[in-house]
């Protein structure tokens, strides 16, 4: 571990560093909304913080891996979801000091009730917390799947309005405990445009500023209905989507949209990360698939040394 990065990733520095660096990192530490800060844990706050310093002093290191995992869409529609897991538990133990990272979504979480896709562990400290990655175009974003396939039908005891006292009653309810704990790190890319960015979603202030729950049945393009929530101008918010025993992972669960609940949304990057296609990478990938292992070892030393290169450019003043 070189010095550079351990410099301005040290705990004690945290307080009194600063940045002109255009692409500012934000993260809702001091959000104008009092209800920001319950769903994060404190481990998880100085995880977010300590990112944001790598990004502000190496923002390059961090848009390069951006950049390859949405390199993978080019595999299949899915595929860079699934890499984007593997990726930033791997940009965790690489890069962030005082940090490592396990990736265990689909061997540990996904055969039991939680939705977290990796777990970070803060060395200093000696605490282990999960965080759900999740990447989705501009548009619909599943916050929750809802495997369990309680939300829906505790909403529909409340009837097909709710409002006033019966509202206050169903969001303190049991059913919204695990939404309001997710910790959740979004990676939104527009594809037409081809640019990315880490965004958060601040699920209490969602619930906070909901005035109505309204229940949406069926239609022409809808299949199954919905429970719309809405602000007291009747602004969209969010979704709870149907979720019988027939339906898929796409048809149930908590859902927002990062266009009509954009004010819920907070950007790591205050700019958008343009991205290119890493055709290197796409190249790689597909001539690994048919080389030896001893090929692979070769060219494994040879990333090896890259990151280490990487890890030893000066930092952004």
């Amino acid at each position: 571990m070189q010095a550079p990065f351990s410099v301005f990733l040290s705990p004690s520095t945290l307080e009194a560093v600063t940045t002109p660096f255009p692409l500012t990192f934000r993260l809702p530490l001091a959000p104008p909304r009092a209800t920001m800060t319950p769903d994060l844990t404190m481990d998880y706050e100085n995880f977010l913080k300590r990112l944001e310093l790598f990004a502000s002093k190496n923002p390059q290191v961090l848009q390069m891996t951006l950049r390859n995992i949405f390199s993978m869409r080019e595999i299949g529609n899915k595929t860079h979801g699934d890499m984007a897991e593997i990726a930033v538990s791997e940009f965790i133990n690489q890069y962030m000091y005082d940090f490592s990272s396990e990736h265990v979504g689909k061997e540990l979480f996904r055969s039991k009730t939680h939705e977290e896709d990796i777990l970070i562990t803060d060395d200093v400290n000696q605490t282990t917390f999960p965080v759900s990655l999740k990447a989705y175009g501009v548009g619909p974003v599943q916050l929750s799947t809802d495997k369990e396939r309680k939300l829906f039908p505790r909403i529909r005891q409340f009837g097909n309005c709710i409002t006033g006292a019966d509202l206050s009653v169903l969001l303190e309810d049991s059913c919204f405990t695990g939404l309001r704990q997710l910790r959740i790190l979004l990676l939104i890319y527009n594809e037409r445009k081809h640019l990315c960015n880490l965004e958060l979603f601040d699920i209490n202030a969602a619930l906070h500023d909901t005035a109505v729950v309204q229940f949406i049945g069926r239609d022409k393009r809808r299949e199954y209905p919905i429970y719309r929530f809405e602000d007291k101008e009747g602004n969209y918010i969010c979704e709870v989507r149907y979720g019988d025993q027939g339906s898929n992972a796409l048809q149930r669960g908590f859902w927002t949209h990062t266009i009509k609940a954009a004010s819920y949304f907070r950007k790591l990057f205050a700019q958008d990360v343009k991205y290119d296609l890493n055709q290197t990478l796409l190249l790689l990938l597909r001539r690994m698939l048919v080389a030896s292992e001893q090929g692979h070892k070769a060219a494994l030393k040879e990333i090896e040394a890259d990151i280490e290169r990487l890890k030893n450019i000066p930092p952004t003043k």
